[in-house]
């Protein structure tokens, strides 16, 4: 019987190790830019990637669409890359309208993996790429979920930088969030490395999350561009209650535009894009 424990325990005992190694390569949600480069000279597009030093971090986009023209810029999800926006900056339409900028957030794809910041952290260092990248062209930021609440916070930090506003299944209202008190858990030592690839900074970024929308309530009132908003209403991972919330706290906005996708789920830019594309061929 001792002899059998002993093959248990030593067969869960590697099984463990064996994951512990198998979760640092997995589910990192990102491609090598010579792998990006050849996906889009088949879609017949040029992709240009570069990682900038923002206040001493090392901070990684790609971009499509000629210097001249109006900026679209995209910000990713949790976990994810900018990848995620992938489709969008190999749309011909979208690239002969449009400059497409999309940025690995702080400690996801290529932006120091693994090193994730808080929200007021990412504003400060992305603020430092579209100050370098401006082209005294309409700028609009375009967040997807998590991506959403950052790319209002740029707005109001850079309130002179922007022409629009786009929130596509946006985590914004901080009493929406589910307590989740299972994620301080995974964030501690050792159990943080049993978490594969790009879920530990997503599970530490969502940790900071809750606050940071408290703080970023402040913020809403500075943002006067146009604000475009849309969500599914049958999101399981972000609550259509946002929507009230954001018609709530735009008071200044110039305009607020709703799009309800009926039955749409979470994951808008993907899944609608069509929906999305229409919308941003209007801004300019």
């Amino acid at each position: 019987m001792k002899r059998r424990t002993r093959k248990i325990f030593l067969f869960v005992l590697l099984l463990v190790i064996l994951w512990l190694i198998i979760a640092q390569f997995i589910m990192t949600y990102r491609i090598t830019d010579d792998e990006a480069k050849a996906k889009f000279k088949k879609a017949g597009i040029e992709l240009f990637t570069e990682t900038i030093n923002a206040n001493n971090f090392k901070l990684h986009y790609a971009k499509t669409g000629n210097d001249s023209l109006p900026t679209l810029f995209f910000l990713h999800g949790s976990p994810g890359s900018w990848m995620k926006f992938g489709e969008y900056l190999q749309d011909t339409d979208l690239v002969k309208k449009y400059r497409m900028l999309s940025v690995d957030r702080p400690g996801f794809g290529y932006s120091e993996y693994g090193n994730a910041k808080n929200l007021s952290e990412q504003s400060t260092i992305i603020s430092v790429l579209l100050n370098r990248l401006q082209n005294n062209r309409p700028i609009y930021a375009i967040g997807r979920s998590l991506g959403g609440p950052l790319a209002a916070k740029l707005v109001a930090d850079n309130p002179t930088m922007f022409s629009g506003l786009v929130l596509l299944a946006s985590s914004i209202d901080p009493d929406a969030e589910k307590p989740e008190k299972w994620r301080k858990f995974l964030a501690t030592k050792p159990l943080n490395y049993f978490v594969p690839g790009a879920w530990e900074q997503s599970n530490q970024e969502i940790l900071y999350l809750k606050n940071d929308l408290r703080k970023l309530a402040a913020d809403f009132a500075t943002i006067k561009c146009p604000v475009y908003v849309m969500h599914g209403d049958k999101d399981e991972l972000v609550s259509i209650s946002n929507v009230d919330y954001a018609k709530k706290m735009l008071v200044n906005a110039k305009s607020v535009s709703v799009t309800i996708i009926p039955g749409g789920g979470h994951y808008v830019s993907e899944y609608n894009f069509e929906e999305v594309k229409k919308m941003l061929l209007q801004f300019y």
